[in-house]
């Protein structure tokens, strides 16, 4: 029986698996709920989320991952183990070649770390995979070439920023500021103007749906429900567009510096390269509205969002699997 060829893409905020020749299989966030009081997993990943910050004193939802590095090892491990018995399901008795992507600026620890989880959950063989070449990879862009292409992967603990030349890492940088941070922006925003608390979850989905960090001709609102911090009573509050670029301006920019950064120490010949064929954007937080606009209008280099961001790393990290199992012509076609 062949042998199963999985890409995984360990997030911070969701964990994607790609499976050789069906595409992307399962993508369900990286949370695990955890009885403290009988010391067992309660819940893992979508059914977890769903009782972020609506749990009794005994059960906690965690995130093993923080900041694209494993924080919980030992639910990590248990975590990776339930997604590739989900994903492949229980008819392979062949063990999968596995390649798991990480944040470029990861020790050799963290590195260690995840590699180890992969084989305690049932690999043959691991493979680690640096999040800029398997998001260009998934991206469409032909990495073998000896051309600039520089690519910003936003997800939800790290953005990564690199520039790939002859399939290797030319210039990189990794800040660990992405959308958890965007979203600890907006509740900061709601506690300091409207004195009203809300939690992780509605902060998400107010990025989500009228989220921006660059100046718009619409003008969008919405009502979110919170605490009142002065009466401790439920409250609802109408919040704009102009509100969340506010909120997510100091972030943003920090991502924007960062991209200047490693532009400012790109060799010449690339730099060259990418001023023609511009910045690629992926992962989630790529989503959010005004992001290419506010590093075109920053950088003056066309920066566009790739195809379909939420998954492009999880398609390169598999097809960096197909790549190392020998089908060369066929990565180069793709």
């Amino acid at each position: 029986m062949v042998a199963t060829d999985i890409g995984i893409d360990l997030g911070t905020a969701s964990i994607l698996v790609y499976i050789r020749g069906k595409g992307v299989v399962l993508k369900e966030p990286s949370v695990v709920a955890f009885d403290r009081d009988k010391n067992t997993i309660k819940a893992i990943g979508e059914d977890a989320r769903l009782m972020l910050g609506r749990t009794p004193g005994n059960i906690v939802a965690i995130r093993p991952l923080r900041q694209g590095v494993i924080s919980d090892y030992t639910v990590t491990e248990k975590m990776l183990k339930y997604f590739i018995q989900k994903a492949v399901g229980r008819r392979t008795w062949r063990k999968p070649r596995i390649s798991i992507c990480v944040p470029s600026g990861v020790t050799e620890v963290e590195r260690k770390a995840v590699e180890d989880a992969g084989y305690q959950a049932g690999a043959r063989e691991v493979s680690i995979i640096e999040e800029p070449i398997a998001a260009a990879i998934g991206a469409g862009i032909d990495i073998s070439k000896p051309c600039g292409n520089m690519i910003v992967d936003i997800g939800g603990g790290t953005s990564d920023i690199a520039v790939i030349s002859l399939g290797g890492t030319v210039v990189s940088t990794s800040v660990k500021i992405a959308g958890d941070d965007f979203d600890e922006a907006i509740v900061r925003h709601m506690r300091k103007k409207h004195k009203l608390l809300v939690g992780e979850r509605t902060a998400e989905d107010l990025k989500i749906k009228i989220g921006r960090c660059f100046p718009s001709k619409e003008p969008e609102e919405m009502d979110i429900r919170g605490r009142d911090l002065v009466t401790g009573l439920p409250k609802t509050v109408r919040v704009t567009s102009e509100e969340t670029e506010e909120a997510l301006k100091e972030t943003t920019s920090q991502i924007v510096e960062a991209i200047h950064g490693v532009l400012e120490k790109t060799p010449p010949e690339l730099a060259a390269d990418i001023a023609d064929r511009g910045i690629v954007l992926t992962g989630g937080g790529s989503l959010l509205r005004g992001l290419e606009e506010l590093i075109t209008d920053r950088t003056g280099i066309n920066t566009m969002t790739a195809e379909d961001p939420m998954t492009a790393v999880a398609i390169g990290t598999g097809r960096y699997v197909e790549f190392i199992a020998g089908d060369r012509s066929d990565f180069s076609a793709k």
